[in-house]
């Protein structure tokens, strides 16, 4: 028996799935390699006693901390156990601070010397979601300026907010409108107000390099950047130094009463974002400093958190 086990162990640890099994208490019996190492590079605290940890209240404390995925597997998986299910699987998102994850969860029942086991394996499908989303994106992309459209921005940024609500992190959302731009196309003509709004689109879009980040066309001559957990002073430093790099394009604007070249205002609103309200209040508040950034001069940033 002990060679068999060290036979098919051995199988196991070469494949790229994670694998784990579970005794109809939810007690972790074994994982494979892949499991273990998936563990060690993303700080598990686990390491590599999965032995003395269950499974179901690792999935029931991520659901008690608001996240859906734990609840949806704890779920899936006891429907299983309960035979309610011959099967469960589902898909989810796992992004690391500097990278793109998705992965497939699959449960099904086994039976050895008369007891029940489940056997759980995680999929990476990145590959796929990337190749989906690519084709999605199409319609996500602004014509002019290839940045995110409107439509995204508001897709994006309702689940960027629940994302962050789960993890009880701040999201922080600038709004920019491009000083008398009407008085540009007026002077120079609708093809120099496009390849401005192309200019200000591709420097705005080179700050967001993380997945919680987005650029988006908001309007006809207004932008959004998004930046899912970050608090108010790390958002009002990058919107710094692309005010400052807006300045540094130095498009033509002569006929503008503000300055000789083009410039923007900006509203830059920071909430934790959390269940008991939505992104709206977050967006409602970013455009209000803009008002106030116009209002009161314009080519200047107003920030603000609200807790």
């Amino acid at each position: 028996m002990a060679e068999s086990y060290e036979f098919l162990s051995s199988i196991l640890d070469t494949i790229t799935d994670h694998i784990v099994v579970i005794d109809a208490k939810g007690d972790i019996q074994y994982v494979n390699r892949s499991w273990v190492m998936f563990g060690n590079n993303n700080d598990c605290a686990a390491s590599q006693d999965w032995q003395n940890f269950n499974y179901l209240d690792v999935c029931d404390s991520a659901a008690n901390r608001g996240d859906e995925f734990g609840s949806k597997a704890a779920k899936g998986i006891r429907k299983v156990i309960r035979r309610e299910l011959d099967s469960y699987y589902f898909e989810y998102p796992c992004h690391s601070p500097n990278e793109t994850r998705w992965f497939m969860m699959r449960a099904a029942p086994f039976q050895h010397a008369e007891a029940d086991y489940f056997v759980i394996s995680h999929q990476n499908i990145t590959e796929r979601k990337l190749a989906e989303e690519k084709v999605l994106a199409l319609s996500r992309i602004d014509g002019l300026t290839q940045v995110a459209n409107r439509r995204y921005f508001d897709e994006f940024i309702n689940a960027e907010w629940r994302r962050c609500a789960r993890l009880q992190q701040p999201i922080s959302l600038a709004i920019f409108d491009v000083d008398h731009f009407k008085l540009l196309n007026d002077t120079y003509g609708h093809q120099s107000g496009d390849e401005c709004l192309r200019k200000i689109g591709k420097l705005l879009n080179s700050s967001t390099h993380r997945p919680s980040d987005l650029c988006a066309r908001y309007g006809g001559e207004e932008f959004a950047l998004v930046f899912g957990n970050t608090p108010l002073a790390q958002a009002e430093k990058k919107i710094n130094e692309i005010q400052e790099g807006i300045h540094q394009l130095g498009i033509p604007n002569q006929a503008s009463p503000t300055a000789a070249t083009v410039t923007a205002s900006i509203g830059l609103a920071t909430m934790p974002a959390d269940a008991r309200r939505t992104e709206v209040k977050l967006v409602a508040l970013a455009d209000k400093l803009l008002y106030s950034a116009k209002g009161t001069g314009r080519n200047r940033i107003v920030a603000k958190y609200c807790g």
